[in-house]
């Protein structure tokens, strides 16, 4: 799977579970280490653990797919899921507020998620 195939699946099964403010950065550019980072934010440690274990999970499950790393799964305020070309980054929303990731990485680019289906967006390019 390619890298930004996967990290706009990661930000899909994010979205599963209800994390927030999801964003996929494009750091292909700007970085050595990595091409995306997805970065989302929950609102308690059961909810941060819940978003990693579906993300951990499904890619394992469904794709054979297994992080290089797994840091701050079981406490803390940030856990961090590396594999390799994507680096997902789940955070309480008071740590991503503090650490501002996306201002360290403003020259980014964001990917922009697809419109709904049932979109008006949608509903009028399917009439047009």
């Amino acid at each position: 799977m390619d890298s930004k195939k996967l990290a706009l699946l990661c930000r899909e099964l994010a979205d599963n579970k209800k994390a927030e403010d999801i964003v996929v950065l494009d750091v292909r550019k700007l970085s050595s280490v990595t091409d995306y980072f997805v970065i989302a934010a929950g609102t308690s440690q059961p909810h941060l653990r819940a978003i990693i274990e579906e993300i951990h999970s499904k890619l394992r499950d469904d794709h054979d797919l297994r992080p290089l790393r797994l840091d701050g799964y079981s406490s803390g305020t940030w856990a961090v899921l590396d594999y390799f070309d994507v680096i997902v980054h789940v955070m309480h929303t008071e740590t991503r507020q503090r650490y501002d990731l996306e201002g360290l990485w403003g020259d980014a680019k964001a990917l922009k998620p697809k419109a709904p289906a049932s979109s008006p967006a949608r509903r009028r390019a399917k009439t047009a």
